[in-house]
């Protein structure tokens, strides 16, 4: 049961990108602009509104509020996309390792034995053939879905 659980939260995790840590880096990112909103705006404020005009006080407490947001908005999507690739990585591992667990093997032998292995042979090698051609397909579309995930990242970044 447990297996099945974490299969579910690493296919939400790809498509969400939503972990511990994502909550925890906009935890850390309302709070740092919550304290420095209280501790910083008031003093800041009148020392900026003496030296100048209330009106130059004002936009540059509002642009420093603004690149503190901007540098955890940053933290925060790069954690995202960081786990989206880590739990894609573990799904495929998982994927590829699945075809050894010992029920599969023994479901196999006992339909092996059920069809008889020559026509399960040429089962298997026709399997193997589609699959082959299946994979090379879907890798004919996939450098396109690349080339746009790293135009979108480099447009972003």
């Amino acid at each position: 049961m447990r297996g099945w659980l974490r299969y579910f939260a690493l296919n939400a995790q790809v498509r969400t990108g939503v972990s511990g840590w994502v909550l925890a880096w906009a935890l850390i990112a309302a709070a740092g602009a919550a304290a420095a909103a209280v501790f910083l705006l008031v003093a800041a404020f009148v020392w900026l509104a003496d030296v100048y005009d209330s009106l130059t006080a004002g936009v540059v407490l509002g642009c420093a509020f603004a690149l503190i947001a901007l540098i955890a908005l940053l933290a925060c999507l790069m954690t995202r996309r960081r786990n989206m690739q880590r739990a894609r990585l573990e799904l495929a591992a998982r994927s590829s390792t699945s075809w050894f667990d010992p029920k599969l093997v023994a479901v196999g032998v006992q339909i092996g034995q059920a069809i008889g292995w020559r026509r399960l042979v040429s089962l298997a090698a026709l399997a193997v053939l589609a699959g082959a051609a299946a994979k090379e397909w879907s890798a004919r579309a996939q450098p396109a879905e690349d080339d746009a995930a790293e135009d979108e990242a480099a447009s972003e970044g």
